[in-house]
């Protein structure tokens, strides 16, 4: 017996959140036993938010189950396609700037690092274009998605210096070379998100149009 869509969807999206859960859970586990650890610091990285949060979003999706997601203005979509945004983010960075840097990520247990930087962020592109928004996005729509990432470097900036760590070493000013460096990299970023931003708000819109085209064919 072939299980229905909704049905397919709401088992992919509980098991994608459970995998983060428990991973990040095991990873928290693991570093509690070494004395350098700090649980704010561990919560502080930009992939353990981006992860939570994404889980919490499918774990929301998975709740509404039959509902949809069709709220008529688009919040659900706008909530989704953020969630979308910062993993494809995590993704990216940690392919191209982070690979390599488990112990510094605190994400030292290989199933753990592979499940948050690399299975996660492809589930979440998967299940965008799966169920695609049922509003139609535009980037300036969607320009507000750029606010958490903004708020993420500013708190990382203060807090650094306040306890003497920083997530990343591209925002750490000691390493890259002073704030100037800091700020290129925010910039080179900035311009990535912007880019997935675009991304996938067309890939979105082309899914959807997809299942609109598909609908009006399919015999009544």
């Amino acid at each position: 017996m072939i299980m229905p869509r909704r049905t397919l969807l709401i088992a992919y999206r509980v098991a994608a959140a459970l995998m983060v859960l428990i991973a990040a859970g095991y990873q928290l586990n693991v570093g509690l036993d070494r004395p350098s650890f700090t649980v704010g610091n561990f919560l502080s990285f930009f992939t353990i938010q981006s992860n939570l949060f994404a889980a919490g979003v499918l774990l929301w999706l998975a709740f509404r189950g039959a509902r949809g997601h069709g709220d008529g203005q688009g919040r659900v979509d706008l909530i989704r396609g953020a969630a979308t945004l910062y993993m494809a983010t995590t993704g990216v960075v940690y392919g191209l700037l982070l690979s390599g840097y488990q112990e510094a990520l605190q994400t030292t247990v290989p199933w753990v690092d592979t499940a948050l930087h690399r299975v996660m962020p492809v589930v979440m592109v998967i299940d965008w274009l799966a169920d695609p928004p049922e509003t139609r996005l535009t980037v300036r729509r969607a320009l507000p998605w750029l606010a958490y990432p903004a708020l993420y470097l500013v708190y990382s900036l203060i807090r650094g210096p306040i306890v003497d760590w920083y997530p990343y070493p591209f925002i750490d000013p000691r390493n890259t070379g002073g704030y100037a460096a800091v700020a290129a990299y925010a910039v080179g970023i900035t311009l990535g998100v912007l880019a997935f931003t675009w991304v996938i708000v067309r890939l979105g819109d082309w899914r959807r149009r997809e299942d609109a085209r598909a609908a009006l064919a399919a015999p009544s």
